[in-house]
Parts: C-alpha cells; structure tokens; sequence
C-alpha cells in the first residue's frame, strides 16, 4: 500500500537472502510493504502472565509464562551413549493454569542451564496432549530478562507483539525482521483521502503502521487498528464501487414483458399467490431489466422461499421481450431437478413453438455433458434458432459450440461453485452484455454481501411461502447414547409408516474410490481411528437392519447422470422410502413427501451446509424433522456448533455464527482467490458500521472520480489489492 520503492524494496535485500525465503516460504510474504503488513495476532503485557488453560489442540501457539519447575530425567537407552536418555521436563504457569514443555536427548542441554524456576520467557511450539496434559514438545523459547536483555528490549516494550507465526518462523523472529524494515514505514504512501482520514479523526498511515508493532500503550493498538480497518474496508470498496461504476456504463438490451404475454399466462396458472417477499424482489428485477444497462443483482433467500419461482418469472419476462434466459446449475442432479421442476410449474407454456408465438409457450431445453448426441444436437439447433426461450443446463452451456439466438439473462444457481471465467464465458454469448442474477440459498450476513458480493445490488427473500411447515431438530449423541440413534430409526419407520419418505445423509460414498483420491482423514478421524460413516455401508447396514422392509436407495456423485435421475425420479414419485445420499441433495432437490432427514456425523459438515442439507424437508404441508447423529463429546466445539444448528431455523443467524467460526481469511475466498487475504485487521461482523460507511465514501468517489486521477495514494493501494487472481475474484460477480 505504497507509493514508493522502498515498501516495494524485495525482503531478500533488506533482510538477507537466508530470512527472506523463509518470509516467503512460511508466511508469503515477499517485499518490506508484505512484512509492515503482517500485524501482531495479539500482545503480552509485560510482568503480566497469559492464559495457557485454552490453548487449542494441534495449533502453533506463542506464551509468555514463568517457568515454575524443572526436573532432568534418565532413562534407559539403547541410542544414546553409555546406554542412557535425558527428559527434561519444565512446567510453566500463568497463575491460572500449567503447561508441560518436554526437551529430549541432546536437545536439553542448553534449556537445562537456561530455564530455571523463576525465569520468564516466550515460548513457541504445537500444543499436543500426552497421559491426559497439554504439552509443548521441543518448544522454541526466548528469555525475557527483567534487568533488560538489549536484544529483547530492541524490539519488546511493555506490550510484547505476538504474531502469526509457525513452526519455522517464530513470533519473535518476525518481531526483529520488523523492527529492521520499521523505519520504512515513514515512507508509506496514505491511500485515504485527507478529508475522510480527518474528518474522522484517523491517524496517518506510517503512524497507524508504527503504533500497530511497537505500541506502547493499549490506546496506540485501539488508534492503529481503528486506522487500519478503515484502509483495509475503503481500499476494498473502492475496488467494488469501480467494477459496479464500470458494469453500469456497459450497454444492455432493456427487456420489459408484454402485457398479456407468457409472464401473465404463467401467472394466472399459479395455485397459489406470491408472497409479500416474492412480489418486492420481482418488482426489483423487473426494474433492473427494464433498464439499458445489464442487471447485476444477487438473489439470496432462506431454503424454501421460493428463489426458483421469482427467477423463473424473470426469465418468462425475458422471454416476453423476445430474448433467451439461461439458468447455470452446478451439478447435473440439480440441473435436471430445476428442469423437471420448471416444466411442470410451467405445463403447457413450456411446449412453445416460436418465440413469442401467439400461443404464448416456449420451449424449455435442458442441456448436460452426459446427453446422448442426438438429443444434444436438437438442443442446441433449439438454442440457436430462438427455439428454445429457456435453457438449463450445467457448465456444458459453456462450450464453444453452444450458440444463443438472443441470450437476455444468466441466472447463476449457487453461484460460489462456478469459477470466474466459467461465469464471464457463458456472459460473452450474448449479441450485448446479458443481465445477471445470482442466487444463493446460503444466507449471508448484511456485511458479507457488501463485502464478497459488494459489486452486485442485494435482494432478500427472508419470507416461508404460506403452507410450509416447521422443522424440529434435534442432536443424537450416538457414543453417549446408543439408544437415542435406535430411537432416530424408528421415527424413520413411523414417519414411512405416515406415508411419507425420509433421507438419511452420509460425508462420504464408501467405495474404493475414496482411497484413490486420497482422501485427508480429519484430526477427528486420526485420533480415533474412524473412518467417516460412508453412504453404500450405511444403506446396506440400514436395509439389514433398523429399516428392513423399507425400500432404500442409494444416490452419490460418482454414479452415472442417467442413473442418478431415475433414482430422483422414483424418489420424487414416492416408489422409494428412504434415499441414502451425500451432499448431492443439498441445494434444488424439492420432494415435498419427504419429511424425514438423519445427517451422519453431523459434525463433519458446516454450519451453512447442515441448514441446507435441513432445508430438504418440511416443504409441504407436513412437520419436518431433522436429526444431527454424532459422536463427538459434549463439550467439544463441534457439538457446540450441532447445537447452534439445531436450535434456530433462521438461516441469517445461522451464517453470523458460521462466519464467528471461520477465519476472517475465509471471508474472502481466500481458498478461491489463491491469494494472500487482504483483511488482517477488518472483522466482517464486528465492523459492519465501518464497511457500510466506507461503501458510501468509495461511491462518491469514484462517481466523482472513476480513474481516481486525484488519488495517487488510493491508486497505488488498488493495485497492491488486485493482483490478478484477486481482480478475478472481484469480478466474480
């Protein structure tokens, strides 16, 4: 966030060659502006103890304690000289809790002489557990003299920083790498513009950078941080309010319906009336279409508001107007629900001729990489002549071969599951930009949408259609209680007794497969040596025993498109009793029938993906009940999160608690982007008066502005944010 070479400066020239690949190896960070960057995770007060009683399993962590105790053992060894081992174990405190650090064989040496009851130092290792403690096994340490060891108190004032660090990198390292490149912060270029910065009483940046690694008062870190999220949620948003800028001044065709036209025909076939949500959205939509420049708007709802029905009669208006809409799916099962489940609402108007025809149908075409050539090469003759007014299909619609007539909408199911450039391929079909709608049934938190999807306007669709019924949800702690998991297979039989179905969800398929991928075993599985329960045990396990005589059936990802759809097909028409599945049925599947669902190690999957998966049944007229089977103890994190799951049905609350979970890295799509997460100091949830305040400035400015010609500062910082993967990223939208 720089204007000038010296942040630039690369760290190999400022630290050396030998540090500089490990900056770059552990913690990519590569120049002196990556390094001022890296803030401290916490600080230590010095003469004040830390919390060693919650330090968490298998994670790095850094402590400043008093070494209580020290004891050298002896043992027996065949590997060491004169056939005896060394152990020593130092026992170290906060006053509130004790931690075990353990040096073997030539290693205690030095540690013996050096950490003596009394001494403080820092002490950095993996936290792991041994006979029922925590302990530090060969820990890393730096003394901390009282009297003022120079080396210590160069970098270490009365607040320690403690950074993100790892195994390869202590936090006292990187504090000393710091403490080199400090005084070019001086030099920082400031990307706020000075009216914002003191209008709102912010510090500079080179002071906000100095105070955030040698602070020395906690009113310097409060000052610093405070600087610093408000450069970390403007610079953002400026990026986002130059895409929508850029995006609003691309030429669209306006699309309106006709009066009379397939959209009312539709309309008066509905047997029921669109809820207050439905119709506010739509009224949004059609606006938006309505205009000369392409729509961008996202779409999210509650499972079960009815996002399909709003975007189905966005498309039909399309189709009034003479275009062609589109709706990408990321699966094939889904797909072919969203196929099937159109036509039939749709009836006779989805076996059209030509595009507005007097007979006010169309044809609705579903297009898939497993079709069979035939019924491919019809489908996209259909799509280029104009035939077909709406197309569903999966990433096949992507292809260089699929032609559209007049392409006037994309609606883009679960929009996370698509990669940038499938997204801009399909955009690029059209004569003219199409317009966008983006559906997510993830509800995200008011912040989160102005920050991921900040270059999209949001509609909300937060209302049950009338007729939809609760859906209890339970925990079954199967290792604590055995009987209550007999008790879910029986409510299974009662509620297929009722006449209805059930589905029973599993982390995983369970053939050799599994193995051949690869598949990373959890630190759940390492320690007790379990596999996750897998769909084809599960459903044989089941028809052997607590649901013999039921019909099951199995339904995975890998099984071949012809054969998943028969399986949905029977499902949906009630042939099958219980449907064995993994997260393929998550999103789109729609058997109102069905009124029953178990989650097998439950604990294995989100937040966000549990409230989908929950989200299957309960969708007609009969209660829905939701189990959440696992083995996992009482007080462990992961019940904690079943236990949020199943005492709120409101999605939105849901994804606040899902987000307090993750890193705020995550936010971003840290994973997505492949790049380093541009919010280090910005919490999401926390800091949503900031986000929305910098939204307003950044919209101002660039409708001012749009080249920030005024704004070298801001400029630069814009373009140490975008780097390629994450411009891509940005444009997501």
């Amino acid at each position: 966030m720089d204007l000038v070479p010296a942040l630039r400066e690369p760290l190999k020239k400022a630290l050396g060659p030998a540090t500089a690949k490990v900056m770059a190896e552990n913690l990519d960070l590569h120049t002196v502006g990556d390094l001022l960057h890296h803030y401290p995770r916490r600080y230590e007060e010095r003469g004040q103890l830390t919390h060693l009683a919650d330090l968490p399993m298998d994670e790095h962590v850094t402590v400043v304690a008093q070494v209580a105790d020290a004891r050298l053992h002896s043992f027996a060894s065949a590997k060491a000289p004169g056939g005896k081992g060394q152990r020593l174990e130092v026992t170290i405190t906060d006053g509130s809790g004790r931690l075990q650090l353990v040096f073997f064989g030539r290693g205690v040496h030095k540690p013996h002489k050096e950490l003596l009851p009394g001494t403080r130092a820092m002490f950095s290792g993996k936290v792991s557990m041994f006979n029922q403690k925590l302990q530090l096994a060969h820990p890393a340490y730096q003394l901390l003299s009282e009297e003022g060891d120079e080396a210590v108190e160069s970098w270490a004032g009365a607040l320690i920083p403690i950074y993100p660090a790892t195994a390869k990198l202590e936090s006292w390292k990187i504090a000393k790498a710091v403490q080199t490149v400090l005084p070019s912060a001086q030099e920082a270029a400031d990307p706020l513009p000075d009216s914002l910065r003191e209008g709102r009483g912010l510090a500079p940046l080179p002071e906000a950078l100095l105070k955030i690694h040698r602070p020395h008062t906690k009113a310097d870190i409060e000052n610093a941080r405070d600087r610093l999220k408000w450069d970390e949620a403007f610079v953002l948003q400026v990026a986002l309010a130059r895409r929508r800028h850029a995006d609003a001044s691309l030429p669209a065709v306006a699309r309106r319906p006709r009066p009379d036209g397939i959209l009312t025909a539709f309309d008066d076939r509905l047997p029921f009336t669109l809820t207050e949500g439905q119709q506010k959205v739509s009224k949004e939509i059609f606006d938006d279409l309505a205009t000369e420049h392409p729509m961008h708007r996202l779409l999210q709802g509650e499972v079960g508001s009815g996002k399909t029905l709003v975007a189905l009669r966005a498309m039909l208006s399309v189709v009034d107007a003479g275009g062609q809409a589109v709706m990408l799916a990321p699966t094939e099962v889904l797909a072919q629900q969203h196929h099937r489940s159109i036509t039939e609402m749709m009836g006779e108007l989805a076996e059209g001729g030509m595009l507005g025809g007097a007979d006010k149908a169309t044809k609705v075409v579903l297009l898939t990489g497993s079709m069979g050539a035939a019924a491919r090469r019809q489908a996209l003759l259909d799509l280029a002549t104009g035939e077909a007014g709406i197309v569903i299909g999966t990433h096949a619609l992507i292809e260089d071969k699929v032609q559209f007539h007049d392409l006037g909408l994309v609606v883009v199911d679960e929009q996370h599951r698509f990669g940038v450039e499938q997204r801009d391929a399909l955009r690029s079909k059209g004569k003219q930009p199409p317009h966008l709608l983006v559906m997510t049934a993830t509800p995200i938190p008011r912040t989160v949408a102005m920050t991921v999807f900040g270059d999209l306007e949001t509609s909300v669709l937060d209302q049950l259609p009338a007729g939809r019924s609760p859906i209890a949800s339970h925990v079954v702690p199967a290792a604590d209680k055995p009987h209550f998991l007999s008790r879910a297979w029986e409510r299974v039989r009662e509620e297929v007794e009722a006449g209805h179905q059930a589905y029973v969800v599993c982390p995983r398929i369970g053939d050799e497969e599994d193995d051949k991928a690869g598949k990373k075993k959890s630190p759940e599985d390492e320690a007790e040596k379990r596999p996750p329960l897998a769909v084809l045990d599960v459903a044989e396990q089941l028809a052997r025993g607590p649901l013999q005589g039921l019909k099951v059936e199995v339904l995975h990802g890998r099984m071949q498109p012809d054969d998943k759809d028969a399986v949905m097909r029977r499902f949906a028409a009630g042939e099958t009793d219980v449907l064995v599945a993994t997260t393929v049925i998550e999103v789109g599947v729609n058997v109102p029938n069905a009124t029953a669902m178990v989650i097998m190690d439950a604990d294995r999957f989100g937040v966000s993906q549990l409230h989908q998966l929950r989200g299957r049944v309960g969708r007609g007229s009969a209660a829905g009940l939701c189990l959440l089977v696992t083995e996992m103890p009482e007080a462990s994190p992961a019940r904690q999160r079943l236990g949020a799951v199943a005492s709120t049905l409101d999605g939105f609350e849901l994804s606040r608690i899902d987000l307090e979970q993750r890193r705020e890295g995550d936010v971003l799509g840290q994973a997505q982007s492949g790049a380093r997460t541009s919010l280090r100091v910005l919490a999401v949830i926390d800091d949503e008066e900031i986000i929305a305040e910098a939204r307003e400035e950044a919209t101002a400015i660039v409708a001012a502005d749009p080249e920030l010609t005024g704004f070298p500062g801001l400029r630069t910082a814009l373009d140490a944010l975008l780097d390629e993967e994450r411009e891509q990223y940005l444009e997501k939208g």
